[in-house]
């Protein structure tokens, strides 16, 4: 067994409860409110940038030349390319510049932002790449299971197509790959470090999108 198969199984329940949590079920429906999705996209915006720095890092760490070029590239596309999908729903729901910097992270992204942060800069590589991979691995499996079921003209169709598509899908393959390398030559210890990450990336993954559903907001 790979660390990725591994990983996978010991956090399957986890996966199924991010799946069939409320705002995946909306969001398949169509039926998920302006309100809901707004909080997401704008939170996401805000989380994609630590995401970017989080892989930046990894790129810093990694341990061969296709590593600095695969996450360096991943960096860039967080902060780009997916920086124009969340353009286009600002956009429609009339969201400035302006607005998005005024608006703070909310708890639950604060706290997976600092966590990927945290573990980028202070952890070994394989553990860095550990708790980068849920994110996309999560993304990419919940993308195909809502564009599977997802209602016809659903209003987040666009959001559906990037996380379903083939481009998203072989980008995650290759972290699975990369990750999987540098846990085969991983020590016990750090093999346990990284299964650590896994899961607790896995569980900030549902946080955050519940934090979406709750509209969730600092208390004090």
């Amino acid at each position: 067994m790979t660390f990725s198969k591994d990983a996978w199984a010991a956090n399957a329940a986890l996966y199924e409860t991010i799946r069939t949590m409320p705002f995946n079920a909306a969001l398949a429906e169509g039926t998920l409110s302006e309100d809901r999705f707004k909080h997401y996209i704008i939170q996401d915006a805000h989380y994609l940038i630590a995401f970017g720095r989080a892989l930046a890092v990894a790129a810093a760490k990694a341990d061969d030349a296709d590593g600095i070029v695969q996450f360096s590239e991943g960096a860039k596309v967080a902060i780009i390319v997916e920086r124009a999908l969340h353009g286009d729903f600002f956009q429609r729901f009339g969201v400035s510049a302006q607005d998005f910097e005024a608006i703070p992270l909310s708890p639950a992204c604060h706290h997976y932002s600092n966590y990927l942060i945290a573990t980028a800069w202070s952890e070994s590589y394989p553990v860095v790449l550990a708790a980068l991979l849920p994110c996309f691995w999560i993304y990419a499996e919940v993308g195909r299971d809502i564009h599977a079921r997802a209602a016809a003209n659903n209003p987040y169709q666009a959001w559906i197509d990037t996380y379903a598509g083939d481009e998203f899908h072989e980008a995650v393959r290759a972290v699975i790959a990369t990750t999987d390398r540098a846990a085969a030559k991983a020590s016990p210890e750090t093999l346990k470090a990284m299964h650590h990450a896994f899961t607790r990336a896995t569980q900030l993954e549902w946080m955050f999108w519940n934090s979406a559903w709750t509209l969730g907001e600092w208390p004090v």
